[in-house]
């Protein structure tokens, strides 16, 4: 790579956080739709949803040690683009579970009732009616979920390794673009 060239890092930074919600979204979304929809009132699903939002609140570096942790020491992945991208899944997983069934619990209850009533099952019903009517508000949580993957790349430098190339797979390290930012500032201090 050019020296100060960040295209290498930026392309990463992209495919990390691509491969990231390529877990998250489908977690995030059904995870979503089950506190919105199916899950009963109690203390379990109480519990649920504090876990939920104190993940939400984990500092990324926090999360960077888990994912060292779980995906280099105990599955042994390696340092590899395949386990950082997993350590920030765990980071946008809370934000899209939450605004989606914010997304859901939002819509007026007349659309289920409605479907229902003219002879759809329950998840028919959810399926074509709840879920598209609630898209906005889901889609927005994966952009919210996106941002948050890619703002937190940083915290994963332990994870994905520094190599400045392009990866050749999931399970080849590379560089972020926040990490190479913050070795430049490091190295301007």
């Amino acid at each position: 790579a050019r020296k100060g060239s960040i295209g290498n890092q930026l392309f990463n930074t992209i495919y990390l956080v691509f491969i990231s919600l390529l877990f998250s979204i489908p977690l995030g979304v059904t995870a979503g739709i089950y506190l919105a929809m199916y899950a009963k009132k109690g203390f379990l699903t109480k519990f649920l949803r504090i876990c939920i939002e104190t993940l939400s609140s984990l500092p990324s570096i926090v999360v960077g040690l888990f994912g060292y942790l779980v995906f280099l020491v105990f599955f042994g992945l390696g340092k590899s683009l395949l386990a950082g991208a997993l350590s920030i899944s765990i980071l946008a997983i809370p934000v899209i579970t939450t605004t989606t069934e914010d997304a859901i619990n939002g819509l007026p209850g007349h659309y289920l009732q409605a479907s229902l009533g003219l002879g759809a099952t329950r998840w028919q019903s959810i399926y074509k009616v709840v879920i598209p009517a609630a898209g906005s508000g889901i889609l927005s949580g994966i952009i919210l979920g996106l941002a948050r993957a890619f703002g937190e790349a940083l915290a994963v430098a332990m994870v994905i390794g520094q190599t400045t190339a392009l990866p050749k797979g999931l399970f080849s390290t590379t560089k972020s673009l926040t990490t190479e930012i913050a070795a430049q500032m490091g190295n301007a201090t």
